[in-house]
């Protein structure tokens, strides 16, 4: 399929302003240089419909199933008092904006056009961005959150007040992402392509200075998505991974062995975070440098760019995927959990149901990864 030369400016100018988030509108153009692309733009449309279809259906079902399982073990045990109000709570964040995608997947399939109007513009922007801050947030505090946990000498005390505290906190991160996201979502409007009558959701900024309010968009998003959440994951894990050294008493072979298993799911964390965030970011701030001037924007790092922005913008999604995995389904508690509701929900006068009980490991283990009541150690 070939386009003219006035579609395929209306398409490049669609899939730029395309907001999948507050910094998903890269604006970036050469001001007095026309670029010839040296890609295929229809088969980058075609591949970001496809990926996005794949996160929305894997990422969909993955965080449908752990928030129903979290559920029903609140439901049907004694509530667990450590992580899992974050796990339920980063399992809406990331189902919310699984749900949103198809959206995108119809716009993109209509090169960038826009039908549903500008209300629906924003609060479907409103809805992305606010779950895909509290994703990362909720990250955030989890690392922190298992940390003192672990290292807490007093796991049976206060129980109903860390409860509260948590409750808090995740208030707190919600209104946090609802602030963060609120400036671009409202200068979002649906206006119509220089080309043609397809009709784009994205921001317009004020005229006096729109590429200042562009790049302060980029670099907020980078500040709150990446600059400020993965130290805190990285250094609060690090820690984590160090307490399980302990000098106060020999260990066994076992429980040596579920440490260092500990340790690369801890490791795993701090991977997977920076993998799928740090790309994108990355790009993002090349773009917000050569906006600024401070990089040449040629027409070889415009295509770098374009290309860039989309490609990473479906690998920083992946996360969606990711989390229930890592989170949930390598945890030996979540597993319990998934076979009492899917296998044993009726076999409790067998006692393959309370065979289970007995079998579940303690809420420090939960909350620290899957080490088996594991001893208060030392940080070295």
């Amino acid at each position: 399929m070939s386009l003219s030369t006035s579609e395929m400016e209306d398409l490049w100018e669609s899939l730029g302003y395309l907001n999948f988030s507050d910094s998903f509108s890269n604006i970036s153009s050469v001001d007095t240089t026309v670029c010839h692309t040296a890609f295929n733009r229809i088969t980058l449309l075609h591949s970001m419909c496809v990926l996005y279809t794949f996160i929305f259906v894997v990422g969909l079902a993955a965080n449908a199933l752990v928030l129903w399982v979290n559920v029903r073990a609140q439901r049907d045990s004694a509530p667990r008092h450590e992580t899992h109000t974050y796990i339920a709570h980063l399992a809406v964040a990331d189902l919310c904006v699984c749900a949103t995608l198809p959206v995108w997947v119809s716009s993109l399939a209509q090169h960038g056009h826009w039908p549903f109007g500008e209300v629906a513009c924003k609060l479907t922007h409103l809805l992305f961005s606010v779950n895909l801050f509290g994703s990362i947030f909720f990250l955030a505090c989890m690392s922190v959150d298992r940390y003192l946990s672990m290292t807490s000498h007093r796991e049976n005390q206060g129980g109903a007040r860390r409860k509260s505290i948590r409750r808090m906190v995740c208030i707190g991160v919600w209104l946090l992402a609802l602030v963060a996201s609120l400036p671009d979502t409202y200068f979002l409007r649906t206006v119509k392509a220089s080309h043609g009558d397809s009709m784009l959701c994205r921001p317009v900024y004020p005229e006096d200075n729109p590429r200042e309010w562009m790049v302060g968009v980029q670099l907020s998003f980078i500040l709150l998505g990446f600059v400020l959440p993965f130290p805190v994951i990285a250094f609060f894990y690090a820690l984590l991974a160090r307490s399980f050294t302990c000098t106060s008493s020999p260990s066994s072979t076992t429980v040596e062995q579920e440490r260092r298993v500990s340790r690369r799911v801890i490791l795993a964390y701090i991977v997977v975070f920076l993998g799928c965030w740090g790309p994108y970011h990355s790009v993002l701030l090349a773009d917000s440098l050569s906006q600024l001037g401070v990089l040449p924007l040629t027409c070889g790092l415009e295509n770098f760019l374009y290309v860039a922005m989309h490609l990473t913008q479906c690998l920083s999604l992946l996360h969606c995927c990711f989390n229930p995995i890592l989170y949930n389904f390598i945890n030996r508690n979540y597993r319990y959990d998934l076979m009492k509701a899917f296998i044993f929900k009726y076999s409790t006068r067998t006692g393959l149901a309370r065979l289970i009980e007995t079998s579940n490991v303690s809420d420090a283990e939960y909350s620290a990864v899957a080490v088996d009541n594991p001893p208060h150690c030392a940080i070295r």
